[in-house]
């Protein structure tokens, strides 16, 4: 297994993935509407999945940054054994990724390792072969290391200008106006 890069996707694909027994035997597919993970076997395309959810696109856990546009699959083209999908409502085909998202995802993923038996799970890097006893296990969420990323930067940027301004309310004073 390859540790987990800084980009939320990764870490929803990774716990997904993990928390499968056959790692590349099946497809993770999660709705954004309702949080429903369904696990396909068997090979499948987008296609397939927009049939079965009306007016959602589909798109790889992988490509979801923060800050950047959706990217949606082709209709045509097939979902890749071992990976996690996500069906989003067709009205954000052309929005970007909102925090929001993302941390419904990361929320999604904990519950499915939670499920799964995998709570204490964390995922480390190989630096040698894994020494008998020991067990592979999935990270929490983590903000560790975001601090280089350029996108989490634009976040913490963009939350700091959008912060609510409290208006100065002053009584207004009429004078009179005199008619002669």
């Amino acid at each position: 297994p390859q540790p987990p890069s800084t980009s939320m996707g990764n870490y929803i694909s990774c716990a997904l993935i993990h928390s499968t027994p056959h790692r590349n035997s099946a497809v993770k597919v999660i709705s954004s509407s309702n949080g429903d993970v369904q696990q396909i076997d068997g090979p499948v395309n987008a296609a397939e999945l927009m049939l079965e959810c009306p007016n959602h696109f589909v798109v790889h856990s992988q490509s979801l940054h923060i800050g950047r546009r959706f990217s949606p699959l082709a209709a045509d083209e097939d979902l890749e054994m071992g990976n996690v999908y996500v069906l989003f409502p067709m009205s954000r085909v052309n929005s970007v990724v909102t925090p929001a998202d993302m941390a419904g995802l990361v929320m999604r993923a904990n519950s499915e390792l939670k499920k799964s038996g995998g709570a204490s799970a964390r995922i480390l890097p190989e630096v040698s072969g894994p020494s008998p006893g020991q067990a592979e296990t999935l990270p929490r969420l983590s903000l560790e290391g975001l601090e280089e990323d350029a996108s989490f930067h634009q976040l913490k940027r963009t939350l700091t200008v959008c912060r609510s301004r409290k208006p100065m309310l002053e009584t207004i004073t009429e004078e009179s106006v005199c008619s002669t």
